[in-house]
């Protein structure tokens, strides 16, 4: 190589190195600006808000004085004194009137502990014919392998109609 060349080439990569070296100072500059704006628009949604928040106090405050006068003028308001406040549950329930003769009976609520007798369970009636219902009926025996008019177990509701049995969760049907 002669000396014009490698004079040549190492000038070259001397301007290459001063653009790398002016593009890092550029990224740089601009990195730094950009963090500027944001830290500026951050500031000024920060000032907005609390503008927002002193005209709100403004404008609650200036409402204030016309609701005392309205309170003095047309209502009458009073703040509360300290001989309003009450100091327990009782004193509250003092302020009660008694039930009047018209009223609804309260509202019972029941309750066993474990040293009462436990009356039997009501015996259970048909609601359409008003007999009690057979016990074997009760216990899943089906007499004459009839089927229940609606079958509880696990899975969807069968109802059988005319010894055709539909599965309401299934979509089919067989007889």
């Amino acid at each position: 190589m002669t000396p014009h060349a490698r004079i040549r080439r190492i000038g070259w990569l001397a301007a290459l190195g001063t653009c790398i070296a002016l593009y890092a100072l550029l990224h740089v500059k601009v990195n730094a600006v950009h963090a500027d704006v944001v830290r500026a628009e951050r500031e000024i949604v920060r000032l907005e808000n609390q503008n927002l928040l002193l005209e709100t106090e403004f404008l609650t405050r200036s409402n204030q004085v016309q609701l005392a006068a309205w309170n003095r003028v047309d209502f009458g308001f009073e703040a509360p004194r300290a001989e309003q406040f009450l100091d327990s549950p009782l004193q509250l329930a003092s302020f009660g009137s008694p039930r009047s003769a018209d009223a609804p009976q309260p509202i019972m609520l029941a309750g066993m502990t474990g040293e009462q007798d436990v009356p039997e369970f009501p015996e259970l009636v048909s609601p359409l014919t008003g007999r009690p219902v057979d016990e074997k009926v009760l216990a899943g025996d089906r007499p004459n392998g009839g089927h229940l008019a609606v079958a509880m177990a696990p899975g969807p509701l069968r109802v059988p109609i005319a010894n055709v049995t539909v599965s309401a969760g299934m979509g089919s049907a067989t007889r």
